[in-house]
């Protein structure tokens, strides 16, 4: 089975959650690349893209037998767990040079720093006033999807609309959110 269709996705999970290799090897093949795009997109480093990659697999692994598939494909719940384990990983990242810049010279702020703190809490101030100026649906679509992880059907479930208002709504929002990200930058 070396051709892999969205619409195995949901035969393959049973199997890899059952302990087939196979199964998840087949899975692996096909998503390891655009899971790799987003965690490099994510980091902006190739050797923590990879890490993040791996460690999302077998968070994979891990979770299988627990998961039921919310679409047709594992692309969205494998991109959920990547931005986890990204967001993870920047967290330990920023921890580790908090320590070693206090570690280094406790006296002497940093003024990077500090501009960098104005800068992500203007830009967190223009999100979230992006945010709040979307209708309520688009909100709640935000929380879901962005926030909370939920896959498209599931947020459709959640919301009583069409799985494609869902999709079509996000990537509207993301557009947006995107625009004000780059007119910051």
């Amino acid at each position: 089975m070396d051709a892999h269709d969205a619409h195995d996705d949901a035969e393959l999970v049973a199997l890899a959650a059952r302990g087939s290799e196979h199964a998840f090897r087949t899975l692996y093949r096909a998503y390891v690349r655009p899971i790799y795009w987003l965690a490099h997109g994510l980091l902006h480093d190739a050797s923590d893209a990879e890490d993040v990659t791996q460690e999302t697999f077998l968070v994979a692994w891990r979770k299988l037998p627990g998961l039921e598939l919310a679409g047709d494909s594992l692309l969205p719940w494998l991109a959920t767990v990547c931005r986890f384990q990204a967001a993870n990983r920047m967290r330990a990242q920023q921890r580790d040079r908090r320590h070693t810049a206090a570690a280094a010279d406790e006296t002497i702020p940093s003024t990077v720093d500090v501009e960098q703190q104005v800068v992500d809490a203007e830009l967190a101030d223009r999100i979230l006033r992006e945010v709040e100026g979307l209708s309520p649906l688009d909100r709640e679509i935000f929380r879901l999807c962005a926030t909370e992880g939920y896959a498209y059907q599931a947020a459709a479930d959640e919301l009583g609309v069409a799985h494609g208002v869902v999709r079509n709504r996000l990537s509207r929002i993301r557009t947006r959110l995107r625009t004000v990200v780059k007119e910051s930058t």
